[in-house]
């Protein structure tokens, strides 16, 4: 396969900025940031920042700018940086306008809400003729944006297409590392935004920084199982995807699902909380439904699935969690 050496990030949020800002800094390729609102497209054309999303980062002179679904008819490699629940509206807008040679990448963390399904299934479900890719990892994109050294990982079902775009995505600043595991990249990326919020949860609630590192030491082993389960390779949640995501999101106050489980920790309602997006709380569901199907043993994933659904309080959540039988480790 033969790409094309531009690349156009879809989604002119904070990421997908932060993004096609740093991959544009390596200089290797032609990248284009297309954004759906054309007004505000035209302003960070027009100032070269982002002044909502990223401000005062000024955005690479090379960087290109465009309101226009046009400008994937040539574009060899495509992020889709949109968040997890609107990725399959999206195919639909944007698959017309892919090239037939271009390769998507997912760049979201999260489990389809309605299907159960992983975001690149859903992607393939929509874009049959491309293949689907997915980057995740610990990178906040004010970090990102700002040319700090930042890693993440890369997964395709063909090892050698991750390691053609981990090559033409990476830059100086930003490192790609290729895996063939989508599962697992995936579903690291996923279930440490259901942990971020059991460590805010745990902050929130004064329980102390030992309740969090046991949180994030035994929500490894859940993801874990998960990514057993569903047919990945455990390993990969000790990686990048994971316990390098899972670090970053449960102890940085930057990270919304924090902010969210701190909010659930003080007693506030999941509905009142005004951070933003919370991925995490979409996958907490998703994941204890699918755990109770197959069944999987995942404790802590369930307990924030009910302290955010209102079924269950921090309190007697806490006290479930470790009047749990003593077993080995």
């Amino acid at each position: 396969m033969i790409w094309s050496e531009k690349i156009v990030v879809i989604g002119a949020g904070a990421f997908g900025t932060a993004l096609a800002a740093v991959i544009a800094l390596a200089g290797r390729a032609d990248v284009t940031l297309l954004g759906r609102d054309p007004a505000l497209v035209s302003d960070i054309e027009r100032m070269h920042e982002h002044e909502t999303a990223l401000p005062g980062i000024r955005l690479p002179a090379n960087l290109k700018f465009s309101a226009d679904p046009a400008v994937l008819a040539d574009a060899g490699i495509v992020l889709f940086v949109m968040p997890s629940q609107a990725q399959r509206e999206a195919a639909r807008q944007y698959g017309p306008h892919l090239s037939a040679e271009s390769v998507v990448v997912c760049c979201a963390k999260g489990i389809d809400r309605e299907t159960g399904n992983l975001l690149t299934d859903v992607l393939e479900q929509e874009l049959p003729d491309h293949p689907i890719a997915v980057l995740s990892g610990p990178g906040f994109a004010a970090d990102i944006a700002k040319g700090l050294p930042t890693a993440m990982a890369i997964a395709a079902a063909d090892l050698e297409i991750a390691e053609r775009l981990a090559q033409a995505i990476s830059g100086p600043t930003f490192r790609l590392y290729a895996s063939a595991d989508r599962i697992g990249v995936q579903l690291g990326g996923a279930l440490k935004n259901v942990l971020a919020i059991a460590c805010g949860i745990v902050e929130g609630a004064g329980l102390g920084e030992s309740a969090r590192a046991a949180l994030i030491s035994r929500g490894l082993a859940e993801m874990s199982r998960f990514v057993a389960a569903k047919g990945g390779q455990p390993d990969t949640v000790r990686g990048l995807s994971g316990l390098g995501d899972l670090v970053l999101t449960a102890t940085s106050h930057q990270s919304r699902n924090l902010r969210f489980g701190i909010a659930l920790g003080h007693g506030e309602p999941a509905e009142f909380f005004r951070g933003g997006l919370v991925e995490g709380a979409f996958a907490a569901s998703v994941a204890a439904r699918i755990a109770e199907a197959y069944p999987i043993d995942m404790p802590i994933a369930e307990a924030v699935a009910a302290i955010i659904d209102g079924s269950l309080d921090v309190r007697a959540a806490i006290e479930r969690l470790m009047s749990r039988p003593i077993t080995t480790e």
